[in-house]
C-alpha cells in the first residue's frame, strides 16, 4: 500500500531563514545544529521549539568573509518566524569561546534565499 501525500493546501508553510556566524574556533553543521536548538530549547522550551519545526539546510563556510565565519539557512514553520529571530541572536557561547549569530533575511524559498542574501564567490 502506497502513502499517501498530504495536498499542498494542507501542509504546514515554511520560511527560511538566513543567518550569519562569526566564532573564535571553527564551527561545523552539527555544532551549529546543536547551538540553534539548545538555544531555542532555552528560550521557548521543548514544546515551543517543536512548534517551529526547526530544520537546517544548508550550511557554508565562508573564508572570503574573514576567518571561521559561517552562512547557512535554516527553515521553519511561517507563523514561528518571530519566535526564530528571537532565538538567532541568544547564541553567544560555543566550548567556552565567543560566537556571535544574526540574521541577515526571511525568504519564501530556498533558491530566492541564496540569490538575495548568500555572497559566496564560488556559487556565482
Amino acid at each position: 500500500m502506497k502513502l499517501k501525500i498530504l495536498p499542498t493546501n494542507l501542509r504546514e508553510k515554511k520560511r527560511y531563514l538566513v543567518f550569519q556566524g562569526i566564532s573564535e574556533i571553527p564551527l561545523e553543521r552539527e555544532d551549529v545544529i546543536s547551538l540553534i536548538l539548545g538555544a531555542a530549547s532555552e528560550l521557548h522550551g521543548s514544546c515551543g521549539t517543536s512548534r517551529m519545526g526547526l530544520w537546517v539546510v544548508k550550511v557554508w563556510n565562508c573564508p572570503d568573509l574573514g576567518i571561521n565565519t559561517i552562512q547557512g539557512i535554516i527553515r521553519c514553520n511561517r507563523d514561528e518566524v518571530d519566535a526564530l529571530r528571537a532565538v538567532i541572536p541568544t547564541i553567544t557561547k560555543f566550548r567556552g569561546m565567543k560566537v556571535g549569530f544574526h540574521t541577515l533575511g526571511i525568504s519564501g524559498t530556498i533558491k530566492s534565499a541564496i540569490t538575495k542574501f548568500i555572497k559566496l564567490k564560488h556559487l556565482d
